[in-house]
């Protein structure tokens, strides 16, 4: 088979390939011995006409169409193949030459994946943040860990303080007319917390149990459903009880209840460790994002608008997975908003087009730098999820292949090194005065 491209547009390729004359006959006698076990010709038992008979029935036409449909798809992969050009739609077909005896010639043309001319991508000089972790960050985490273990007290009595979890029946009005999703019963309402519409806490606090209070609010402007936004609503809500948290003192014993540490000085510790790892990883992953910025910013592409109506469907598709995953419909999602699925989607298109760019970029990159994933690469990181699923590397990389994952886990590794190839030839300027609170 011989096969040659010429790009005819920016993101089009045109094909032509020629197919041996001998693997042309062997298709045609391939689609006779497939045609002939479904065609009844008088004469003759089913499956056992003559190809001269059959064609003079059907047409020697019939037999080359059949023929092409098996022909031409295997020819155009092994084509794409030996050009080495990434298409990404499906190619327009034409038959230039279709005879038994002579090759068949036919051309394909074919989007394929846009040019990347890239800028700059060595050397850019980026700031790395670096987070300092406080006394002040390690109260703020003792004391957030402190509250998610203390004990919630019910109250016989007493008037609602902040902090309190005040359970409330209520009522909302717009100009006295009830309104949808204004209304709840036995709702548990964590006074601080700034769940509900800005002054409603704060007018919950100091009501006793059993008292039932008017509370007046206004809506935001940019509140998400459009009818109530900006509106001033009356609330009526009955205090039915009150749970209040009762903390553990921050002592050895605390430490004890919430760790494997025998004492709070220990803990401290490791607690003080793990936000400057926590704040070295948001660095780091600041840093490359910054870095991967400014590489698919100095790098040119056009990108077609098919990559980016497939984005769009993929990031819809995704958006809907996520909705669903929160009970709600992509439909009842839309009518909320009051949008459509046209518009959602294009608000989606900066994002698909950067998304495309950026993936783009970075193969440009790996080619450029001839970045692999050598067979120790790939050792090595089956070694490492292995040990996470507490499975044997061999079986587990035998399982990889069995569900062709193998592929995921190679490409994994070349995307990994091809962003440390980039931090490693970056100018790193340090920024030692950020807090962790930041």
């Amino acid at each position: 088979m011989k096969a040659s491209a010429e790009r005819i547009e920016k993101n089009t390729v045109l094909l032509e390939v020629e197919v041996d004359a001998e693997l042309f006959s062997q298709a045609v006698n391939k689609a006779y011995r497939k045609i002939v076990k479904n065609v009844n010709i008088p004469g003759f038992r089913k499956g056992k006409t003559p190809r001269p008979i059959l064609e003079r029935y059907i047409g020697r036409e019939a037999l080359y169409e059949e023929a092409m449909e098996t022909l031409v798809p295997e020819a155009y992969l092994e084509a794409v193949k030996d050009t080495g050009i990434e298409p990404i739609e499906k190619p327009q077909v034409e038959i230039v030459q279709a005879e038994e005896g002579k090759p068949v010639v036919f051309k394909a043309t074919v989007q394929v994946k846009p040019e990347v001319k890239l800028g700059q991508y060595k050397g850019l000089e980026v700031v790395k943040q670096n987070f300092e972790i406080t006394e002040e960050d390690v109260r703020k985490e003792l004391e957030r860990l402190q509250n998610g273990h203390a004990k919630l007290l019910t109250l016989e009595e007493g008037i609602v303080e902040k902090g309190d979890i005040a359970v409330v029946d209520f009522l909302g009005k717009i100009d006295g007319v009830p309104f949808n999703g204004g209304e709840g019963e036995d709702y548990s309402l964590e006074i601080g917390s700034g769940s509900f519409i800005q002054g409603f806490e704060d007018q919950v606090i100091g009501m006793s149990i059993g008292e039932t209070k008017d509370i007046q609010v206004t809506f935001p402007e940019q509140y998400r459903a459009e009818e109530l936004a900006g509106k001033d609503a009356v609330f009526t809500v009955m205090l039915k009880g009150i749970k209040r948290k009762e903390l553990a003192p921050l002592d050895d014993e605390f430490a004890k209840d919430v760790s494997e540490f025998d004492t709070l000085q220990e803990f401290k510790d490791d607690l003080r460790n793990k936000l400057i790892q926590a704040a070295e990883n948001r660095s780091n992953l600041q840093f490359r994002r910054e870095l991967l910025d400014k590489a698919v910013d100095n790098a040119e592409a056009e990108i077609p608008e098919s990559m980016i109506e497939q984005q769009m469907r993929e990031m819809f598709a995704n958006m809907g997975k996520s909705l669903a995953n929160q009970g709600v419909s992509m439909d009842d999602y839309i009518k909320y908003t009051k949008s459509s699925e046209e518009e959602m989607r294009e608000r989606m298109r900066p994002d698909a087009e950067r998304t495309i760019k950026t993936a783009l970029v970075m193969e440009s990159i790996t080619k450029a730098e001839e970045i692999m994933a050598t067979e120790e690469d790939i050792r090595t990181e089956i070694e490492k999820v292995a040990l996470i699923y507490r499975q044997d590397p061999e079986e587990f990389r035998k399982s990889l292949e069995s569900e062709g994952s193998l592929d995921f886990i190679t490409e994994n590794i070349i995307k990994e090194k091809s962003f440390q190839f980039l931090v490693d030839n970056a100018k790193i300027i340090e920024d030692t005065n950020k807090q962790a609170t930041e």
